[in-house]
C-alpha cells in the first residue's frame, strides 16, 4: 500500500504586500490587497498591523482546513490623486 501525503506549503504574512494608511475616521487602517477579507482597524499604525496578523492567521487556518492555497501576492502601485 502507498500512501501518498499531501504537502501545502501555506505562505506567511511577510510573504505579502501590505497597505497602512490611515482612515478617514483617524484611525487606521492595514490590509492584505491579494486576500479578500484580510484587514484590520486600530486607533494607531501599530494597532492596525496586530490585529492584520490575527486576522490572516485566522484566514490561513481556513485554507489551510478547505486544502486550499493562498492566493498569489499581487503588484500594488502607489498613485497621488491631485486636485486641480
Amino acid at each position: 500500500m502507498q500512501i501518498r501525503m499531501k504537502w501545502i506549503i501555506m505562505k506567511r504574512l511577510y510573504d505579502y504586500t501590505i497597505i497602512l494608511r490611515p482612515d478617514d475616521n483617524g484611525t487606521f487602517v492595514a490590509y492584505v490587497p491579494a486576500i479578500p477579507g484580510c484587514h484590520a482597524w486600530g486607533q494607531t499604525p501599530e494597532e492596525a498591523q496586530a490585529g492584520l496578523i490575527d486576522v490572516f492567521e485566522m484566514i490561513r487556518e481556513e485554507y489551510k482546513e478547505e486544502g486550499r492555497m493562498l492566493p498569489e501576492d499581487i503588484d500594488v502601485k502607489a498613485v497621488h490623486a491631485c486636485q486641480s
